[in-house]
């Protein structure tokens, strides 16, 4: 079943409602049950419930966080998906912790049966805390 540029769009509009809401049983919605999931880190979960279990924490704990759409290119023919997105949030980076921070990434998401089976999560190397320009340090997980 592919789903139409159309439907494409009104999913990710209602998945995004769900991040702003920190919604983790919204977010997880449009996951395909076979969904791989991998981050900027290198981090990869696959399975809807391996990713659900390894999102639960950071849901619980990072409620301060904001994914702000800036651009979606969406390709019906081969049901994927282009996201670009600003990530606002209080900062994990050390010596910064809690201050503002903004981070640049992309999303690219394939859809299978009207559901994302898979996410490659990428992001800038640098990032914006309070203002300044930092190298991203990873040092969280």
């Amino acid at each position: 079943m592919s789903f139409s540029r159309e439907e494409i769009k009104a999913s990710l509009e209602k998945w995004n409602l769900a991040w702003d809401r920190h919604d983790l049983n919204g977010v997880m919605e449009l996951f395909h049950d076979e969904i791989v999931f991998e981050n900027w880190t290198g981090g990869k979960a696959c399975g809807k419930e391996t990713l659900r279990k390894a999102w639960a924490p950071w849901f619980a704990n990072h409620g301060g966080f904001r994914f702000i759409e800036e651009d979606t290119f969406i390709d019906e023919k081969e049901q994927k998906v282009l996201y670009r997105w600003l990530l606002e949030w209080p900062s994990f980076e050390k010596g910064h912790e809690g201050k503002p921070e903004k981070r640049r990434g992309i999303d690219v998401l394939h859809f299978q049966d009207g559901k994302i089976i898979e996410k490659l999560t990428y992001s800038k190397t640098t990032i914006d805390i309070s203002g300044e320009r930092h190298q991203l340090g990873l040092s969280h997980k």
